[in-house]
Order: structure tokens, then sequence, then C-alpha cells
């Protein structure tokens, strides 16, 4: 694994961009993407917010093949991967929530579920524009941030950083998400009322 991350660093940008757009299309790299974006700044500060803009394309492309992908596959697609246990949960909380269960996951560096997430937006019809702003308001701030905190830290002091302050990061995301879902009901009842 150390060869793989070695590699990868010494190609620099394209590093980090492959690694996000395989994560961006569904396949599981724990960390990965964080933790290269967070090397690569850490080595090369004065390139840290090209290395971030890189990781956010990659992501932006990953994410939207994963969402076409399911949008395409549709129902049967949604079935494959919520049919019961936590997939089922997550598409309830999507059908809940909507894009909300995709933004604070792809915001914050904590993990949380957000692929099921990303194919109940396609199976299910949501609008690609609204989908693509959602992953880009929550990619933009936690790339820059990363790559921030790598420059400004590096690699010994960014992590240890974003592990102290992990309930930090869980509280705020749990604060975020139930001021957007209030504003979000709020608008709703608005609409509702204007209609009526």
């Amino acid at each position: 694994m150390k060869g793989f991350i070695n590699l990868l660093v010494g190609i620099g940008p394209l590093g980090v961009f492959l690694v996000a757009l395989i994560d961006g299309v569904g396949v599981p790299i724990p960390g990965g993407v964080d933790f290269l974006l967070v090397l690569l700044a850490a080595k090369s500060p004065d390139q840290a917010f090209l290395f971030a803009t890189v990781t956010i394309i990659g992501s932006l492309i990953g994410g939207m093949g994963l969402f076409y992908a399911a949008r395409k596959g549709g129902e049967t697609y949604l079935a494959k991967y919520t049919s019961d246990g936590r997939g089922l949960t997550l598409k309830h909380w999507f059908l809940e929530y909507g894009l909300l269960t995709v933004f604070i996951p792809a915001l914050v560096v904590i993990p949380m579920p957000l692929k099921v997430s990303e194919i109940c937006a396609g199976a299910l019809g949501v609008r690609p524009m609204p989908f693509f702003l959602t992953l880009l308001a929550a990619r933009v701030p936690r790339y820059f941030g990363l790559a921030y905190l790598g420059a400004k830290l590096g690699e010994e002091g960014a992590w240890p950083w974003v592990k102290a302050h992990g309930w930090h990061m869980g509280a705020f995301s749990i604060a975020l998400f139930a001021v957007l879902y209030l504003m979000i009901l709020v608008v709703h009842n608005r609409r509702k009322s204007a209609a009526s």
C-alpha cells in the first residue's frame, strides 16, 4: 500500500484526481482521498489549492457518473442496494430528507454513508443540476479546507487536528442538518400556503 501511495504522490495532481474519481463512482477508498490530498498539500503547500481543485473535479465527475448509472438503471439498480438492512434505512432517509442526505456526508470528513444517497438521487429522478450543485457545495469547503490544513499544519499536524475535532465536526454536521431541514420545511410550507 505504501508503494501505491508513493506512486500517487509522485504523479501529484493526476494521482489525487484519479483517487477522487474512483471514490466518486462508488469504489470504496475509506479516507483515501482526504489522506492523499492532505499529504500532497503538506509536501507542496504552494500547490495546495491546485490539488483541492483537481480533487473536487474528480469527485464531481465520479459522483455524476454514479448518479447517471443509477438514473439509467432506475428502480432495479436501487433495489439492488436498498432491499434490506442499512441500505433500506438510507433509502428511507433519502425519501424523508432528500439531498440533505447527499450534502452532509459529502461535506464532513468523518465517515458517513454517501453512495446509497447518490444512487437514490439518480434512481428516484432527482434533476441533475440540483444534485450537481449539492455535491459541489459540499466538496468545495471540504477539499479546500483539507488542502489548507495540509499546507499550514503539514501531514503530522493536520490529521491529529482532524481527529481531535471529530466530535466538533459531528456536532456541526447534526446542527447543520437540523438547520437546513428546518429551512426546507419553512420553504415547503410557504409554497403550500401560497398554492392554497
